[in-house]
């Protein structure tokens, strides 16, 4: 699709996922064993046609950077296709982005060089499978200025979302950023319409927009808080509806904002359950990544003759189970547990060793943490708060930089 450019918001804080983030962007954060954040939203792009790409970042980004680099060279700049990584430019001032309208307003030089019809606007920090062709084609024969995904959701939960009320024609007639009372679907009152943050512009449209958002002293620069509430009115605006009846992906309906501990810690659990929400295994919609040469996961017994099992779950290439044993649990790439260890409800990153005769439970253990023998994590609620940090549900995350004594 050389008549459309991509560009994925890759730059935010991400501090509601700290520890996990005091390193590294929120997009480079692992997930399900072998992947990052970003991978899925690539993923989308690449089955999608959808080759033209700049991912913006910002806060933290040398981890995110060289994901991309080590995982995602794989597009032909000869035949115009790309992933480009942009970083502040400051081409508009000397000021970082300042919110999502006005990172890619700081960008628009991109936009110009492009000579793209229709741009792409993408999150890099979501997990879901989605194809964006049957969007782009409909905002193609609507004419639209712009076209937002949608999804419904209980209206209990759509205070955190954009929330919209569309026509017969799906054309957007009202739009509210997080509403105290979100607007209703007319056929079932306890459910409403929200956005993914998902757009597809007409790129004079978005220029516009963004050149008079930039003027406007009391703006957020914001796309749903500014950009979108203005546009209602005087543009075509028309929503998408995820998980509809085109696309190859339709019936997936998964959509996550791993935006916390909590539901980070969540979405890689839906990947354990019988029935997956979100199906890893599909085989014409692959979930692309970098992975390291490492030999096979394996599970052999302890000199003291004990076994290693591992029962329901994610296992990486590199993992060595030597007479431990895990349960539940999705373990990366190079993960070691040692003889006697339990590992139960818990998700461990890269080169982590768990010691002999530990016990893991409702935990993430960050990359290359070292645990020694006999250590109780997730067992002592009060032990565990003088060390580490718990979410709110109760999930203790041991940083990648933690000694212990």
């Amino acid at each position: 699709m050389q008549d459309t450019l991509t560009v994925v918001l890759a730059g935010g804080m991400g501090a509601r996922l700290s520890p996990l983030t005091d390193n590294r962007a929120k997009p480079a954060v692992p997930f399900g064993g072998k992947y990052r954040i970003i991978d899925f939203t690539l993923t989308n792009c690449l089955h999608s046609g959808l080759r033209r790409i700049l991912v913006l970042t910002q806060y933290k980004s040398h981890s995110l950077q060289k994901h991309l680099r080590d995982g995602w060279s794989i597009f032909n700049p000869e035949l115009g296709e790309y992933v480009t990584v942009v970083p502040p430019q400051m081409r508009k001032g000397d000021k970082w982005y300042s919110g999502t309208a006005d990172a890619i307003y700081q960008n628009l030089w991109l936009l110009s060089r492009s000579e793209a019809k229709y741009v792409v606007v993408l999150s890099g920090d979501h997990i879901y499978r989605m194809d964006y062709a049957p969007m782009l084609e409909r905002h193609k024969i609507n004419e639209a200025d712009l076209t937002i995904a949608c999804m419904e959701v209980p209206a209990i939960e759509a205070t955190g979302f954009g929330v919209m009320a569309i026509d017969e024609n799906q054309k957007i007639i009202e739009f509210a950023e997080k509403p105290e009372q979100p607007a209703t679907l007319p056929h079932d009152p306890e459910r409403s319409l929200a956005s993914m943050g998902i757009y597809i512009f007409t790129t004079d449209a978005l220029i516009e927009a963004l050149e008079k958002d930039a003027d406007n002293p009391y703006s957020n620069h914001d796309f749903g808080k500014d950009i979108i509430p203005k546009l209602i009115d005087k543009e075509k605006v028309y929503a998408h509806q995820f998980a509809g009846s085109s696309g190859r992906v339709s019936k997936d309906a998964y959509w996550r904002d791993v935006g916390t501990i909590d539901s980070l810690y969540q979405a890689n659990m839906d990947l354990l359950k019988h029935l997956s929400p979100i199906d890893l295994y599909q085989r014409d919609w692959g979930i692309r990544t970098y992975e390291p040469q490492l030999p096979p996961a394996r599970t052999t017994a302890s000199e003291s003759g004990n076994e290693g099992i591992f029962i329901n779950s994610l296992i990486s290439n590199g993992v060595l189970i030597t007479g431990g044993s895990v349960q539940n649990s999705v373990l990366s790439s190079n993960v070691k547990i040692n003889d006697g260890a339990t590992v139960s409800a818990s998700i461990l990153f890269d080169d982590v060793e768990v010691g002999e005769y530990c016990q893991l439970q409702n935990c993430i253990i960050d990359k290359h943490v070292k645990i020694p023998a006999r250590t109780q994590i997730g067992i002592n609620k009060a032990e565990d708060a003088a060390r580490f940090t718990i979410s709110e549900l109760g999930v203790v995350v041991v940083p990648g930089d933690y000694k212990f004594g």
